[in-house]
């Protein structure tokens, strides 16, 4: 009896010891790449469901298409209404109870910022995030985790370097949301001005359940302000351009690059009330007849009309989704079925100038083992009260 329970002592302690040189392939089966994700479908940020919709019907098409590395990818997506405890609570569940190969496009800064540590602790590839908080290119403290588009940071340096272009002695005001998300732009902005941050730069912030921000707007057209640097979601920053409209106050106007969508922004702000404001594009405006004849835009439509056909093809995050899928698309192609823990964060981080259907043209994406910042390009645009125009250069930003 002993001598037995001794050897099942011995085969379990093998079972459960790793396996010098086999990689983990959690989530994977002969037939089967399980993905996990969370989006708001729900509270706050809901406008962003849409990106998730859009990434399960890309999944969808490549199902159709045979999969990749010969499986069908199961495209597993739960509702965290942008609540950090949901977010954990929908995480855990993604990877401990479905047991996915990894997390992709998981939306938001205050939500992802919930379970980075988690899942860096227990090694899952947590893959191009809907977020372009800076620090999801801290390659050394995150290793398991990148971003995709690009940062707020460097969004907020360029905005502060042309506004310094064009009114040299400019009053700001700026308006963000509070949490990681927004503080990044306060930064960008610091990058730029230095010293003369606090002097020249009124700040206001909000919460995520604030039901507006009407009263921050107000206070900040009572700065004296002739610039406004708008840091917000969908929701608050078409209530900022709303205010700052009906109040009568006329800064140049910054608008982040995540409320740039027409119809979850600028229809809902009213299109008028939006002429002259400024953001940033890396990708194709869907809206711009500059593409109606662009190979990237077709393939782009002809995907919408089978596989989303009720929905609004004005809807940038739409494109967002297409963009960020066929990337992760990349990335398993050269997996060349090893579809391990290990080897998707090695083929992430060797993603070579890759050409993405809707980003701008000599807008790429690029990674390596010391470069988790995949996007690094814009380029900025005003709204004409109709659609956004592309002005200028395409703009790299440094990662100070």
């Amino acid at each position: 009896m002993i001598q037995r329970r001794a050897i099942l002592a011995a085969s379990a302690a093998l079972l459960a010891a790793p396996r010098l040189g086999h990689a983990v392939t959690v989530g994977v089966t002969a037939t089967e790449l399980k993905i996990g994700n969370f989006m708001p479908y729900s509270g706050p940020a809901s406008a962003y469901g849409v990106i998730g919709r859009g990434d399960a019907a890309f999944f969808k098409m490549i199902n159709e298409q045979g999969g990749v590395g010969g499986r069908q990818i199961n495209f597993i997506s739960y509702d965290d209404g942008y609540s950090p405890p949901r977010s954990v609570e929908q995480t855990r569940r993604l990877v401990e109870q479905d047991r996915v190969a990894f997390l992709f496009h998981t939306l938001g800064t205050p939500t992802n910022s919930a379970v980075v540590r988690y899942v860096n602790q227990r090694r899952v590839p947590h893959l191009f995030l809907a977020t372009g908080a800076d620090k999801w290119g801290n390659y050394q403290d995150t290793p398991w985790t990148i971003g995709w588009q690009p940062s707020y940071r460097t969004e907020a340096q360029i905005y502060a370097k042309y506004m310094l272009e064009q009114k040299p002695n400019a009053k700001i005001a700026l308006l963000h949301q509070n949490d990681d998300f927004g503080k990044d732009y306060l930064i960008g902005v610091k990058d730029v001005l230095g010293p003369r941050f606090d002097s020249m730069v009124t700040v206001a912030t909000y919460e995520v359940t604030d039901p507006t921000v009407d009263s921050q707007v107000v206070s900040l057209r009572a700065s004296g302000a002739d610039v406004l640097v708008t840091a917000a979601t969908p929701k608050f920053a078409a209530q900022t351009i709303r205010k700052v409209h009906d109040i009568g106050w006329q800064p140049m106007h910054f608008l982040s690059n995540v409320s740039l969508s027409i119809a979850a922004v600028m229809r809902p702000a009213g299109p008028e009330r939006g002429i002259g404001i400024i953001t940033s594009a890396y990708q194709k405006d869907i809206t711009d007849g500059t593409w109606e004849n662009d190979a990237g835009m077709r393939g782009w439509r002809e995907f919408m009309q089978k596989y989303l056909p009720e929905a609004d093809m004005a809807d940038s995050g739409y494109a967002t989704a297409y963009n960020a899928s066929f990337t992760l698309m990349q990335v398993l192609k050269q997996c060349d079925g090893d579809f391990s823990r290990e080897n998707i964060m090695h083929q992430v981080a060797n993603i070579q100038d890759l050409e993405v259907p809707l980003l701008l043209p000599g807008i790429k994406v690029k990674t390596s083992a010391t470069n988790f910042h995949p996007i690094r390009q814009m380029q900025l645009q005003k709204w004409s009260g109709e659609h956004w125009e592309r002005f200028g250069e395409i703009i790299e930003g440094a990662n100070v």
